[in-house]
């Protein structure tokens, strides 16, 4: 059963007495409460952006960050900007690795373990010591993203970029990452208006590819227009990030999709509400 460290990741931690508060006035999502519990949430700036985007998971002395290590800078200095004089701690877990197992596979016995709660066939995530994930045998992470690209879920830094991405165009909506019943938060008027108005015309969807996978960043295109950029891809089929008009635009005037000389065909997601142009509608 396969089990992968996720060496992208990283831990952090917030704790303190107002660490519930601090994080709740902050996230695009309500906090869990109870130990071992999982939410999926991020940090925006204050133009709707994200920052970071993390799985938030409580602990009997506050929470750990399970965040893309790429990010853990930024999001450090902008949580000790908002701190003020709320008594919360925060710091970094360096002695902590990130692993994921799926399939039917189980974490290891004795590491703290909680659901991915963005969709729940990718798996059970678990933290364990980073001297320890050295020594235990595990299978590539490359067959985990592989797992990812083809359930369709984005992932920060390769499907989309942090400080230019909404939410929306991340599909964090439809993956629990926002909760639009909660009190403010950093960045919240812009993705509330996003979701009203119905605004969010740029999305991170799945194409079958024909021939190998194009590299991330290449643009696609149809009839001579520029209609978005692939992310990560594996076994012919690829994310990207891309405009759902010029889709409905192509498929209306009979245009190929492409990049680099590869033919896209868009195809549904089975857990998002959003429909796709030349699919059939999400459930």
């Amino acid at each position: 059963m396969p089990i992968a460290i996720l060496e992208g990741r990283a831990v952090a931690r917030v704790a303190g007495p107002d660490a519930t508060h601090f994080l709740d006035n902050l996230l695009t999502s309500n906090v869990p409460a109870l130990p071992g519990e999982a939410r999926y949430s991020a940090l925006l700036t204050p133009q709707g952006k994200i920052v970071a985007d993390m799985i938030v998971v409580a602990t009997e002395g506050g929470f750990r960050l399970d965040v893309a290590r790429g990010t853990v800078p930024e999001l450090m200095k902008r949580l000790r900007l908002y701190k003020l004089r709320a008594k919360v701690e925060l710091g970094t877990l360096d002695d902590l690795a990130i692993a994921v197992a799926w399939g039917g596979a189980e974490p290891l016995v004795d590491t703290f373990a909680y659901d991915d709660p963005r969709l729940s066939a990718l798996g059970r995530r678990f933290v364990l010591p980073a001297a320890e994930a050295a020594h235990i045998v595990m299978v590539p992470e490359a067959e985990w993203q592989a797992h990812r690209v083809k359930l369709g879920v984005p992932e920060g830094g390769q499907d989309f970029l942090y400080g230019d991405a909404f939410p929306h165009e991340a599909d964090m909506d439809q993956l629990h990452g926002i909760d639009f019943a909660k009190g403010c938060y950093v960045g919240q008027e812009i993705v509330s208006r996003m979701q009203h108005r119905g605004t969010a015309r740029t999305r991170i969807i799945p194409f079958a590819v024909c021939g190998a996978p194009p590299p991330p960043g290449t643009e696609i295109i149809s009839g001579g227009k520029i209609m978005g950029r692939v992310g990560s891809g594996v076994d012919g089929r690829a994310l990207g990030l891309v405009r759902l008009d010029r889709i409905a635009d192509a498929r209306a005037a009979g245009h190929a999709i492409e990049a680099d000389g590869a033919a896209l065909v868009p195809e549904p997601l089975d857990w998002a509400d959003f429909v796709i142009p030349g699919t059939e509608s999400a459930a």
